[in-house]
């Protein structure tokens, strides 16, 4: 392997990293925001679910808990599967070819520079009614 080589896979493999970090925080962040607010709306019930005798162990803390559990895997292999699959049928080698015919299939977006239509707004309202004016009339080319 060149140093171009080395280079590139190196940036990869620092790239991914950051992606599985930045995701597994977010995770744990979300997981931990269910929780306590599941903690916070039924304290009482929260804790009995938790350290209670075995006919509370399905209380609603322990269901939602399992509940985000599996959603979280079915979320998550559900994804991987699909790129998985679009990746397999794009026939790509690498991230680049994958690029090159996905960019061969996809429209290409029309360049909207200098822009024809009004770009700066004073407010939602503003923004909200031009747009109901707006909507549905043909475009001028």
């Amino acid at each position: 392997m060149d140093t171009v080589e080395k280079e590139e896979r190196l940036h990869r493999i620092k790239a991914g990293a950051f992606l599985a970090t930045v995701a597994g925080i977010s995770a744990f962040i979300g997981f931990g925001a269910t929780l306590s607010r599941a903690r916070k709306t039924d304290p009482k019930y929260f804790s009995k679910g938790l350290h209670g005798s075995p006919e509370l162990a399905d209380a609603g803390a322990i269901l939602a808990l399992r509940a985000l559990g599996w959603g979280t895997v079915y979320a998550i292999a559900g994804t991987s599967c699909l790129c998985y699959g679009i990746w397999k049928l794009s026939g790509a080698k690498d991230l680049k070819d994958f690029r090159v015919k996905m960019g061969n299939m996809l429209p290409v977006l029309p360049k909207n520079n200098p822009p024809t239509s009004r770009t700066e707004f004073s407010g939602l309202n503003d923004i909200m009614t031009y747009v109901a004016e707006e909507y549905g009339k043909p475009k001028d080319k």
